[in-house]
């Protein structure tokens, strides 16, 4: 507390001793209130609760500096930096995410039918998932994937998980018994020919397609196909 001695000093010097008394009663009185408990408290209080607001100022309107923010800080964001450079774990892929289609294979046994063609999922998800297995193969007309007819499926090679980027590709070869001979043709084993104009496809884990050759029906003989597991290389 601050006081003005300057305008007493003009006075004589009865006047000086009556302002010395009274500045001596002041700081008395100040002495004794700052020797009650209250006082002190109540300062002790106040004065450190202007940091808390100033530094919550600070944090809101503008990063903190490195040496400003705390321990933890430092390490969740070493912890996000990594996250972020390291490849996102990736979960089997649903129906929804891939996007078949089908074409006759370049490579196939001898005959006069379609006799094998490649199935190929493009993930369309934007993220990257798994495919994994043998798919499952059954005929069916058009538009009517439920009625259809299941066909007995051999599995060749091994099936290892396949990890799909963001419009990544993944295949699979179907290969058929071949229909023999001209016009209408044969089946060698004595049985008829039959004529699917689509096939529903299904991968494990990611649900069923229904699929359509763009160059006609595909005709079969005996209800039997010969299934690759799903792969990252594309196949002939």
């Amino acid at each position: 507390m601050n006081f003005y001695y300057g305008g007493f000093m003009q006075y004589g010097t009865g006047i000086r001793r009556a302002a010395m008394a009274m500045v001596t009663a002041s700081a008395a009185t100040l002495l004794m209130t700052g020797c009650q408990p209250g006082a002190d408290a109540a300062e002790t209080t106040g004065s450190p609760s202007a940091a808390p607001a100033e530094a919550a100022g600070s944090s809101s309107g503008a990063p903190a500096s490195a040496a400003s923010r705390p321990a933890g800080d430092a390490s969740s964001t070493a912890q996000g930096s990594a996250t972020g450079s390291s490849s996102p774990t990736a979960g089997k892929c649903a129906v929804t995410d891939l996007k078949a289609s089908m074409y006759q294979a370049a490579v196939r046994p001898p005959g006069t039918g379609i006799g094998a063609v490649v199935v190929e999922f493009t993930n369309m998800s934007g993220k990257p998932c798994i495919v994994q297995g043998h798919p499952t193969v059954a005929g069916a007309g058009n538009g009517s994937p439920e009625r259809n007819r299941p066909l007995k499926v051999t599995h060749t090679g091994s099936a290892s998980a396949v990890r799909v980027a963001p419009d990544g590709k993944a295949w699979t070869k179907l290969t058929f018994v071949q229909v023999q001979g001209e016009a209408d043709g044969y089946c060698a084993s004595g049985s008829e020919p039959l004529l699917y104009p689509t096939l529903v496809v299904g991968v494990p884990g990611a649900g069923a397609h229904q699929l359509a050759l763009k160059d006609g029906s595909l005709a079969e003989c005996d209800d039997k196909v010969t299934v690759t597991a799903v792969s990252a290389a594309k196949p002939s």
